[in-house]
């Protein structure tokens, strides 16, 4: 069950750097197939890992997963949207993007400095 545990927690990282490397250092404003499924990872994994949790014997802070998971379905949000307007040929906003990986740090940051 721990090696389950540790690669979820791989998973959640990689789907956190897809989105952060996408908005910030690759697409510079471009939804790329890379932040949409790295959004989706990212709330996915985390679902999985708290329900690991509350199966477990940890105590959970449940103001702060709720937080998280409220900021994870806003980069999801974000990521679809901007994706959804490419599609369409409308060009996805930049501000879409950048906040997908603004808020993706956000998240990032709540999960190591709540304690």
């Amino acid at each position: 069950m721990e090696f389950l545990e540790h690669l979820l927690v791989l998973a959640h990282l990689l789907g956190m750097a897809a989105i952060v490397g996408s908005a910030v250092f690759v697409a510079r404003g471009v939804a790329t197939p890379a932040l949409v499924w790295g959004a989706r990872a990212q709330l996915l994994t985390g679902l999985v890992l708290v329900g690991l949790a509350e199966a477990g014997d940890e105590d959970l802070n449940h103001v702060k997963v709720g937080v998280k998971l409220l900021v994870a379905i806003a980069v999801a949000a974000c990521a679809e949207i901007a994706a959804a307007k490419e599609r369409k040929g409308q060009g996805a906003r930049a501000q879409l993007v950048t906040a997908a990986g603004a808020l993706a740090l956000l998240n990032t940051a709540i999960a190591v400095l709540w304690r």
